[in-house]
C-alpha cells in the first residue's frame, strides 16, 4: 500500500479546522448578511428590502450609544485585563508554597458559567447590602467611605454601572493568564541569571528583557481580547444592569442584538447590528495580521 503523500497528510490535519471554520464561521456570517437586507420576524416570510435595515440603523441613536459604549468598555477594559494577567503571570510563575492555589484561584472564575458569576456579582454590587460596599464604608461614618464620599452607586448611576461590568471582566482573564505564564516559563533561564551577574534591577530585566520576548504573546492577546470584548460585555448588561440606567449606559452591541431580536423580534435588523460587529471584529483581524507581519520581518526576517 502506496503511503500518504505529505501533502495528504497536511490536508488531514487541517480538514476538521476548514470545516468548523466554514460550518461555525463563514455559513453563519453569510446567513446573518442575507438577514440583513431583510425584514423578518419568523412569523412572515422574509421580506428583501436592501440597505433600509443599515439605513435605520446608522440613525438610531441606541445603537450609537450601544457602539459608543461598545468602544469605550474595549479601550479600558481590554488593557486592564491584560495588564492584570501579566501581572499574575509575573507574580506566579515561580514555584513556591501556595503558588498552584493561587493559580487555580486566578483560573477558576473563568470557569464559572456566565450567568451564575453574573448573578453572584449582583449580590456583591448590591449598594445596601452588598460586600464591596459594605468594605468601603469600614471606617467611615453614616454610611459613607473613610473618604467621607458616598459609596459607587453600582447599580443606579451611569458611571458606576460602567465601571462595574469593568470591574466584572478583570476576574475572568484565567485564559490570558494560562498563555502568559506559560510564555514567561518557556523563556530561556540563561538570560536572567546574566542579567542577575550584571547586578540589573527589576525594572530593567522586566523592561529590556521580560517585556520584549513576551511582546508577540501580549500583542496577540491584547487583540484577541479586543475581538471577545463585544461579547465579554452581553451577560454582565444583561444580568446585573438590564442594560440601564437610564439612558442606557450599559446597553452594548451585544445587547442591542439581543433585544432586538428576541424582545422585539426585528431578526433582520438585528442581524443588520450583528453585521457591523462582524466588520468591526474584521478590522481588528485586519490590524493584527498588519502588526504581526510586521514584528515577523522586522525581528524574525
Amino acid at each position: 500500500m502506496r503511503a500518504p503523500s505529505e501533502r495528504s497528510q497536511l490536508a488531514l490535519m487541517v480538514a476538521p479546522f476548514v470545516v468548523g471554520l466554514v460550518g461555525l464561521v463563514l455559513v453563519p456570517a453569510a446567513v446573518t448578511v442575507g438577514l440583513s437586507l431583510t425584514e423578518y420576524d419568523l412569523i412572515r416570510p422574509a421580506h428583501w428590502i436592501g440597505l433600509a435595515n443599515f439605513t435605520e440603523l446608522f440613525a438610531d441613536g441606541i445603537f450609537r450609544i450601544a457602539l459608543v459604549n461598545s468602544l469605550v468598555f474595549a479601550a479600558v477594559a481590554v488593557p486592564l485585563r491584560l495588564l492584570g494577567a501579566l501581572a499574575l503571570a509575573l507574580l506566579l510563575h515561580r514555584r513556591a508554597l501556595g503558588v498552584g492555589t493561587a493559580r487555580t484561584a486566578a483560573v477558576l472564575p473563568t470557569a464559572v458559567p456566565e450567568i451564575a458569576y453574573g448573578l453572584l456579582w449582583l449580590w456583591l454590587l448590591n449598594p445596601f447590602y452588598g460586600p464591596i460596599n459594605l468594605l468601603l464604608r469600614v471606617g467611615g461614618e453614616n454610611g459613607l467611605t473613610v473618604l467621607g464620599r458616598t459609596p459607587p452607586q453600582w447599580l443606579t448611576d451611569p458611571t458606576d454601572a460602567r465601571a462595574a461590568i469593568v470591574l466584572m471582566s478583570l476576574f475572568t482573564i484565567g485564559e490570558s493568564f494560562v498563555v502568559l505564564l506559560t510564555a514567561r516559563q518557556s523563556l530561556p533561564g540563561e538570560v536572567y541569571e546574566l542579567a542577575e551577574v550584571e547586578d540589573a534591577t527589576g525594572w530593567d530585566v522586566f523592561r529590556r528583557i521580560t517585556l520584549p520576548l513576551l511582546a508577540p504573546v501580549l500583542i496577540l492577546l491584547l487583540l484577541r481580547d479586543t475581538i471577545l470584548s463585544f461579547q465579554l460585555s452581553f451577560t454582565p448588561s444583561l444580568v446585573v444592569t438590564d442594560g440601564g440606567p437610564p439612558p442606557y449606559a450599559t446597553t452594548y452591541l451585544s445587547l442591542f442584538v439581543y433585544t432586538n431580536a428576541f424582545e422585539y423580534l426585528r431578526y433582520g435588523y438585528a442581524a443588520a447590528a450583528t453585521a457591523v460587529m462582524l466588520a468591526l471584529t474584521a478590522c481588528v483581524v485586519a490590524l493584527q495580521w498588519l502588526i504581526v507581519r510586521h514584528y515577523r520581518r522586522a525581528y524574525v526576517g
